[in-house]
C-alpha cells in the first residue's frame, strides 16, 4: 500500500502494517510518542491494520486530537479504577472534554477526598501494567448480551439508542470493557501523570427527570511536569475567574427572585459594557455597516419559516398568547434582519447590505449548564449580516475577517486560534458550487491576510461553512470569539432576492458575523484575560485620590475637578481613614492609578502618583500627569 505523509512524501508498506510500525520505521523516539493516527482524515486507534493507500498523519499528545484520545483513555482507566474499588458501582459515560476528562457512575454516596486519592493510586498501578487498549467490532446482540451479563442498564440503554446503520465497538484493557467508538492510547503504559480534581452530581443523559449520577472529573499528562504546570496555572485561573472578580469588583450578580441565568448589570459593570457598546457601535459605522434595533418577540410563524421551532425549539422559551396568537422570545436576531431587508425590493446596486445590532436574545439553557456570565440565558447577541452578491462575497469575507481581528486586537488580544470549518460529509442544504465558493472565499481571505489556521474537516454547520477565531490567554486557554458563518438556509426559507445588472432575480449570500460573540462571555473572557487589571481606557475608575486627611480635601477636590475636565473617570476617597488603608482599598479595586495629597503636594502643586501593582512612580504636575494618563 502507499502511503502519504502529510509533506507530500510517499512511502510503501505492506498491506496490514499499522500505523504504530510506522512510525518505528520513520524513528523509535517518534513511536513513543504517537497516541493516534489519522488515516485519509479519519482519527483511528494507531495500532490498527492498513490495508489500502491513503494519507497518514501520526497524532501526538500536543495536538487538539492527541489531547482527545489521551484523556479519553484515560477516562477509561478511572473506570476500570473504580469498578476494580467498588464492584457494585455502574458506569455511564466518560468522554474527553476541552481541559481533561470526567466518567459518570452510579452510585447512592458521593465520592470523598479520600476515596478519590484511592482511585488515583489504582489507576496509576493499573497504567503501570501496561494493558493494551483492544478494541473489537461486534454485532448489538452481543454487545447487549454482554452488558445485560454485566448489569451494566447504562451502556444498554446506550446500545438500544444506537441506529442499525452504526458500527458498534468495545474496548478492553485488563479487566475492564467498555462501550466505545474509540480510538484509544496503545496501551495505559502512557499515562504518567494522573489528577483527579472534583466531583459533582450530573443528571443522566443532562436530563433533571433521570437518576442524579456522581460524575469525577480528571486530567493526565505524558509527564509530571506538565501536569504540575497546569495545575499552577489551575490556581492562577482561580484567581482570575469572573464570576470572584464580579463580585468582588461589584460589577455584576444574579438574582433567585429574578431567575437563573439571568445577569443584573451593576453601575461599573454597565459603565464598562457601555464602553465596549460605544467603540462597537462607532467602528461598525466606520466599516460601513448601518445600525438596526428589533423586538424582543415575534410571531409562531416567523420562527417556522426560520425553522427555529422545528430545529431548536428546546432551547427556546415557551410561547405566550397575544391577540389568540403564539409568540416567541427571540434566540436570534436574523429572522429580524431578514424581514428588514424584505422589506423593500433590493438591486444589485443596493448591495452588499451590512446590518449590525447589539440583540438582546434568550435561550433556555439547562440548569446545570449556566456558568457566570459565559453561560446564560439572556444575553447580548453582537450581531451582523452581510448580504451581498456572488461577485462581492470573497471581497467581503475578507473585510469580515479584518474587522474582527482589528476588534479583537484593539482589546489587547494578540495570541488566535483559527478554524475553518467545511461541508458536512452528511447533512447539508444548499449546491455544492455554493458550498466550494463559500470555502475558497473564505480559505483565500486568511490566506491573503497571512493568517495562520486550521481546517476543520467537515465541521461546518448543516447551513453553511464558517471560520472561527479563538484567543488564547497567558494560561493557554483558548475562548471562543469571533465567528464568520455562511448560511444557504434562510435567504431559501425566506424568500430573499436581488434584482441583478441582467434584470434577472437572484439569491443573495448572507454571512452572520460576530465580532465579540456573546458580550456576557466577551466581558467574562476581558476579566479573566486580565485578572480585573482592565486597560485604562475600559476601567470604570481610572483615577482616584487620596488626601492624607481632612485638610486636604479642597486640593483633592481641585484636582478631581481639572482632570474631570479632561475626561478622565476620577473619584476622592474621604473615608475616614488613613492613607495606606486607601491605598489598599484602591489596589483591592484594581484602580490603574492613585493620587496621594498631602501637605507636600499642594504646597508645590503636585500630586504623588501609585500605579496599580507598581506601586509608587513619582510626583508630578497636573499637565505632565495628564499626558501620562493620556
Amino acid at each position: 500500500m502507499l502511503i502519504t505523509f502529510p509533506d507530500g512524501n510517499k512511502r510503501e508498506y505492506e498491506n496490514g502494517t499499522s500505523a504504530l510500525q510506522i512510525a518505528e520505521s520513520i524513528s523509535s523516539g517518534l513511536a513513543r510518542t504517537v497516541v493516534a493516527a489519522k488515516v485519509n482524515g479519519k482519527t483511528v486507534d494507531v495500532c490498527e491494520p492498513l490495508n489500502e493507500d491513503g494519507t497518514l498523519e501520526l497524532i501526538k499528545f500536543d495536538t487538539t486530537e492527541g489531547k482527545d484520545v489521551y484523556w479519553h483513555s484515560t477516562a477509561h482507566l478511572m473506570a476500570q479504577a473504580v469498578k476494580e474499588l467498588y464492584p457494585e458501582v455502574k458506569v455511564a459515560i466518560g468522554p474527553a472534554i476541552e481541559n481533561g476528562f470526567y466518567y459518570d457512575f452510579d452510585r447512592e454516596d458521593a465520592f470523598s477526598d479520600e476515596e478519590l486519592e484511592k482511585i488515583t493510586q489504582k489507576m496509576k498501578e493499573l497504567a503501570k501494567k501496561k494493558f493494551t487498549y483492544e478494541r473489537r467490532v461486534v454485532s448489538r446482540d452481543e454487545a447487549l448480551s454482554f452488558f445485560q451479563n454485566q448489569d451494566e442498564q447504562y451502556k444498554v440503554e446506550l446500545l438500544e439508542a444506537i441506529g442499525d446503520d452504526q458500527v458498534i465497538s468495545m474496548y478492553t484493557q485488563g479487566g475492564f470493557t467498555d462501550l466505545c467508538r474509540g480510538p484509544h492510547l496503545p496501551d495505559t503504559g502512557m499515562i504518567k501523570a494522573i489528577k483527579l480534581l472534583k466531583t459533582s452530581g450530573a443528571y443522566w443523559r443532562g436530563d433533571e427527570k433521570n437518576k442524579m449520577l456522581k460524575r469525577i472529573y480528571g486530567i493526565s499528562f505524558p509527564s509530571n511536569k506538565e501536569l504540575n504546570q497546569y495545575l499552577e496555572n489551575l490556581e492562577e485561573a482561580k484567581k482570575r475567574d469572573h464570576r470572584v472578580l464580579g463580585k468582588d469588583l461589584d460589577l455584576f450578580s444574579f438574582s433567585s427572585e429574578i431567575g437563573a441565568g439571568l445577569v443584573l448589570w451593576h453601575p461599573k459593570g454597565a459603565l464598562i459594557r457601555h464602553f465596549i457598546e460605544s467603540f462597537w457601535k462607532e467602528q461598525h459605522l466606520k466599516n460601513g455597516y448601518s445600525l438596526v434595533n428589533t423586538p424582543h418577540l415575534g410571531k409562531a410563524e416567523l420562527w417556522k419559516t426560520s425553522g427555529h421551532l422545528g430545529f431548536y425549539d428546546e432551547s427556546m422559551y415557551a410561547p405566550m398568547s397575544i391577540d389568540e396568537q403564539d409568540y416567541y422570545i427571540k434566540p436570534m436576531n436574523c429572522p429580524f434582519h431578514i424581514e428588514i431587508y424584505n422589506s423593500s425590493k433590493k438591486s444589485y446596486r443596493q448591495l452588499p447590505v451590512r446590518y449590525a445590532e447589539m440583540g438582546n436574545v434568550y435561550r433556555y439553557e439547562r440548569a446545570g449548564t449556566l456558568h457566570g456570565l459565559m453561560r446564560v440565558r439572556g444575553f447580548t447577541q453582537d450581531d451582523a449580516h452581510i448580504i451581498c452578491t456572488n461577485e462581492q462575497m470573497a471581497s467581503e469575507v475578507k473585510r469580515a475577517v479584518e474587522f474582527s481581528v482589528f476588534m479583537l486586537k484593539s482589546f489587547g488580544f494578540e495570541d488566535f486560534e483559527i478554524y475553518l470549518s467545511t461541508k458536512p460529509a452528511e447533512k447539508f442544504v444548499g449546491e455544492a458550487e455554493d458550498w466550494e465558493k463559500a470555502e475558497a472565499a473564505l480559505e483565500n481571505a486568511l490566506k491573503e491576510l497571512n493568517i495562520d489556521f486550521q481546517v476543520d474537516e467537515g465541521g461546518g454547520a448543516f447551513y453553511g461553512p464558517k471560520i472561527d477565531i479563538k484567543i488564547k490567554d497567558a494560561l493557554g486557554r483558548a475562548w471562543q470569539c469571533s465567528t464568520i458563518q455562511f448560511d444557504f438556509n434562510l435567504p431559501t426559507r425566506f424568500n430573499m432576492e436581488y434584482v441583478g445588472a441582467d434584470n434577472s432575480v437572484h439569491r443573495p449570500y448572507m454571512i452572520h458575523r460576530a465580532l465579540l460573540g456573546s458580550l456576557e462571555r466577551f466581558f467574562a473572557t476581558l476579566l479573566e484575560y486580565y485578572g480585573g487589571n482592565l486597560p485604562m481606557w475600559l476601567a470604570p475608575e481610572q483615577v482616584r485620590i487620596l488626601p492624607v486627611s481632612d485638610l486636604y480635601l479642597d486640593y483633592s477636590q481641585k484636582v478631581c475637578d481639572e482632570l474631570a475636565k479632561q475626561g478622565f473617570r476620577v473619584h476622592i476617597s474621604n473615608e475616614d481613614q488613613g492613607v495606606s488603608y486607601k491605598i489598599r482599598a484602591a489596589e483591592k479595586q484594581k484602580i490603574p492609578y492613585m493620587l496621594i495629597c498631602g501637605e507636600k503636594e499642594e504646597k508645590a502643586g503636585t500630586v504623588s502618583v501609585r500605579q496599580h501593582t507598581k506601586g509608587n512612580i513619582g510626583s508630578f504636575e497636573l499637565s505632565e500627569l495628564s499626558d501620562i494618563l493620556r
